[in-house]
């Protein structure tokens, strides 16, 4: 048989254009030629969403300045060196492991999706958080459990 030449449908009386195997309202077969589809079109079902995170180490940390109890602002590269206020000029060594600086006040990562800083509470480490500015979601740990590959050199 030749294929469909168009015009009504035989089932839903609506106008098909030639050349088409099924009506495009009611799915009627139009060209006698071939069979009824032998496969069933499957139920929905919906997958499980896959929680996708980032995990970021401490870029730096929120403290105030031994001298002037001003806040300041300190890059992880810093921990050990002797840092300058930028307040009061007062010169100190940053350690982590020191009392005076133990008081934290926070610390600062950078999202991996949006490039905004993020500061954040101590009580955060290893804890899933959103980004405020973009909702991503991400883990902040400490600098020794995620190993910085941006920071490492090549070893030759």
């Amino acid at each position: 048989m030749p294929p469909w030449p168009g015009g009504p449908c035989p089932v839903c009386g609506d106008d098909m254009p030639e050349r088409l195997i099924h009506c495009r309202n009611c799915r009627a077969m139009l060209n006698s030629d071939f069979e009824s589809d032998s496969i069933e079109i499957p139920a929905f079902v919906p997958l499980k969403e896959i929680a996708a995170h980032v995990t970021l180490p401490i870029r730096g940390y929120y403290i105030p300045c031994p001298s002037c109890q001003r806040e300041l602002r300190i890059n992880k590269q810093f921990v050990g060196r002797k840092v300058t206020c930028k307040h009061c000029q007062a010169g100190f060594r940053f350690r982590l492991d020191d009392p005076a600086s133990s008081n934290k006040l926070a610390l600062y990562v950078y999202c991996p999706h949006c490039n905004e800083r993020l500061r954040m509470s101590q009580k955060y480490l290893d804890v899933r958080i959103a980004c405020k500015a973009c909702k991503g979601e991400l883990i902040v740990s400490e600098p020794e459990s995620v190993p910085d590959a941006r920071l490492e050199s090549p070893r030759s």
